[in-house]
């Protein structure tokens, strides 16, 4: 038992933390429309100010303040940006990597059929996944891989079937006779 948890810990601090984030959430606003409600009762019964007079000239308008942007891969909805949130408050207080995303392309694409078991319907379905050079297949995790292969398509696998990841580290690093050694001719490409 203690097994599963000292492996898992992780996962379970990070579900413990959304929980109470939900909770707290839930109860909060629960007990914040109550108050509106008080507040607007108030409100009505209570007796109507005289108008002012119209100020002579209006005041300018304050520089509006600098506000969060949301990764657009984070999703749309409160649900998705408050795991979002706690995935990075997470990883913030354990001190890992927790909210990582795919390396980026640096560099002109490469011409990654050259990589044996990938084709043009392959390309394209990598392309459409951001991944363009070699260098950002080789540095694929085996949970970015799993991850990559479920939006595949009809390609899930492919990529572990074939090795590719070990082949384009050999390509990546320009390593064309270790590439040939283990995987066979490169082709004219």
């Amino acid at each position: 038992m203690m097994t599963v948890i000292e492996t898992n810990i992780v996962p379970i601090i990070i579900v413990l933390v959304v929980g109470l984030v939900v909770g707290w959430w839930m109860f909060a606003r629960s007990g914040r429309a109550e108050g509106v409600e008080t507040v607007d009762k108030a409100l009505d019964t209570a007796p109507k100010p005289a108008a002012a007079p119209p100020p002579a000239k209006p005041a300018p308008k304050p520089a509006p303040a600098p506000r969060a942007e949301v990764q657009p891969h984070e999703g749309k909805g409160l649900a998705d940006q408050g795991a979002a949130a706690t995935t990075d408050v997470a990883g913030q207080m354990l001190g890992v990597e927790a909210h990582g995303e795919l390396p980026g392309a640096k560099g002109p694409p490469d011409d990654l059929q050259l990589l044996k078991g990938v084709g043009p319907k392959l390309v394209l379905k990598l392309h459409e996944n951001g991944i363009t050079r070699f260098d950002q297949i080789a540095r694929l995790s085996p949970n970015e891989v799993a991850i990559l292969e479920d939006k595949l398509g009809p390609f899930k696998g492919r990529l572990t079937r074939d090795r590719v990841v070990e082949q384009a580290a050999y390509l990546a690093r320009g390593d064309r006779d270790g590439f040939e050694a283990q995987f066979g001719s490169l082709g004219s490409k």
